[in-house]
């Protein structure tokens, strides 16, 4: 029986809403400085993945040139398209991670927002996945039908030598780990997503190396395009984000990329250390604890310095904020600096070897140092 609605009626006739179905493939795109291009990748991406219920989950790393508000424009016009804006944050992995634990779908695909990877291959790679023939698909540049149009000698050779890198040292089965074009189901990446870095680019290569050996993965060659529009973020820091990640890895993750890093800055801080004690002891003739003071306050600061720069640059601290970071920095590591004399003046006075002494107190304040500056001065925002 239909009922009429009358005017007046405390019930008004509604309209109905229809439900979008639920996406099948989440595709995330991370970004930074790259608004000529999403707009293009998202025109891209609905003519590929024509007849499949798909949804693009853009992760910005709150761009100066406004991504994330061309991102969210498209949002306005179109469901499918989400915006994970980052503040504080920074880094492909991370940024990747973050990205397709957002996302909804059984499966999901990460692809460059440069333009340079094939979105015409991602039906082929989610059939591959639906199809239980596999549960990683990989975009690889190392197998038979690859063609590249963008990708310069000198970049491909550095690639190639990292992967035969990777490839014997944490012993990774697949041609390419360090391509960025890979589909994955979403579930088992959840699965490995407490054992991955958030900091550097090579996520893949974490994810796989993680697995060790348990995801069923198939790759399939695609055409690598030229960059239209921005600039490559690769530059000489990825090397060392690639050489902590490997040695993270074939460590077991028993320490991270970001000790790494920090245990490399302090090894340059304890040459510091120990060259400005031999300046202030034995050529200007000062007292050894106001020596080793001295030594310790100037590779606290080239220790900031470089950390600012190397360990941290995913929060990097500048103008005054670099000030206030490095006032902070002497603040919560006085405790250390405290340790680091008293020990080195508790050896030099049982033994009075200048180098063994300034060594062993410079060791001293490794561990709370690096708690500390995570904690007080490059604490996420």
């Amino acid at each position: 029986m239909n009922e009429a609605i009358r005017p007046g009626s405390d019930n008004p006739p509604q309209t109905p809403q229809v439900a979008s179905p639920s996406p099948q493939l989440s595709v995330v795109v991370p970004t930074f400085n790259e608004r000529d291009n999403v707009t293009v990748l998202y025109r891209r991406l609905e003519a590929a993945l024509a007849g499949i219920a798909w949804e693009v989950v853009f992760v910005d790393d709150n761009s100066p040139d406004g991504t994330w508000d061309v991102v969210r424009a498209l949002a306005q016009r179109d469901g499918r398209v989400r915006c994970v804006r980052r503040i504080g944050r920074r880094g492909l992995s991370g940024a990747c991670i973050e990205g397709i634990l957002a996302s909804s779908a059984p499966y999901a695909a990460v692809i460059d927002a440069d333009l340079q990877h094939d979105e015409t291959q991602l039906p082929k790679m989610l059939s591959l996945l639906a199809s239980g023939q596999a549960e990683l698909v990989v975009g690889s540049r190392y197998i038979e039908g690859y063609k590249s149009e963008g990708f310069n000698k000198q970049r491909a050779g550095a690639s190639a030598l990292a992967t035969e890198v990777a490839r014997k040292m944490l012993r990774v089965q697949i041609a390419d780990p360090m391509s960025g074009f890979f589909m994955v189901r979403r579930d088992r990446f959840e699965q490995i997503a407490p054992k991955l870095s958030v900091h550097g680019f090579k996520i893949l290569l974490d994810l796989v190396a993680s697995a060790q050996g348990s995801l069923r993965a198939v790759e399939i060659p695609y055409t690598f395009g030229e960059r239209q529009h921005g600039e490559s973020k690769l530059d000489s820091m990825v090397a060392l984000d690639f050489l902590g990640l490997v040695l993270a890895k074939f460590t077991n993750d028993a320490v991270s990329l970001r000790f790494l890093l920090f245990a490399m800055v302090g090894g340059i801080g304890l040459v510091v250390h120990l060259t400005t004690l031999f300046v202030a002891h034995e050529l200007l003739k000062e007292p050894f604890a106001e020596a080793q003071a001295s030594g310790a306050l100037v590779a606290m600061t080239s220790n900031f310095l470089l950390n600012n720069f190397l360990t941290y640059r995913d929060q990097r601290l500048k103008g005054f904020a670099l000030l206030r970071g490095l006032i902070a920095f002497y603040i919560v590591c006085s405790v250390g600096l405290l340790a680091n004399v008293g020990v080195a003046f508790s050896v030099y006075d049982q033994e009075p070897i200048w180098w063994l002494a300034g060594l062993a107190g410079a060791l001293m304040g490794v561990v709370w140092n690096y708690a500390m500056s995570g904690l007080f001065v490059w604490r996420k925002k």
